[in-house]
């Protein structure tokens, strides 16, 4: 008989247009993903929350904008999603699969972790403090109480004066 092999763990990395994500990937990739090893310890899915045109918009009656904005948005997800590639492919991570998904970050990402049965959720920090975090919503918060898996979030050093 055959040993069953068991499925590779999934690790999500959730990646917008900040630095502090980017910043969130690369250590993600440095510390836990050997480069084009045959056995990854872990399946690397890369997700980008790109958000709706209504969402970004924020106001009714813009119909004449809506084209413009959904553009943008769209340009704006495809070269996330561009860097998150070429980092992985710098850092020797060519087995990876990218998704852009509609909607907000703090949902699509515990979707994520649902639909891909995902073992651990990677996302950067933006540092905020209370109050503004408590104004913007803040997504690392969110994820950590509500995706049912393992949350990491990284945060970026702050530089030396």
């Amino acid at each position: 008989m055959e040993a069953e092999q068991k499925p590779v763990p999934v690790m999500i990395v959730g990646v917008d247009d900040s630095e502090h994500s980017f910043y969130a990937l690369e250590w993600t990739l440095d510390h836990f993903l050997t480069p084009s090893a045959p056995n990854s310890p872990f399946k690397l899915i890369v997700v980008h929350s790109k958000p709706s045109p209504t969402s970004a918009i924020g106001f009714a009656g813009a119909a004449d904008v809506f084209p413009f904005v959904d553009a943008d948005l769209k340009k704006i997800a495809a070269r996330v999603v561009e860097r998150a590639k070429e980092l992985c492919h710098s850092k020797s991570v060519d087995d990876v699969s990218v998704e852009i998904v509609e909607g907000d970050a703090r949902n699509v990402l515990c979707e994520a972790v649902e639909r891909h049965h995902a073992t651990i959720l990677v996302v950067g920090s933006h540092g905020y403090g209370a109050i503004k975090r408590a104004v913007l919503g803040s997504v690392s918060d969110y994820v950590t109480h509500h995706a049912h898996c393992t949350v990491m979030i990284v945060k970026k050093p702050k530089t030396k004066h």
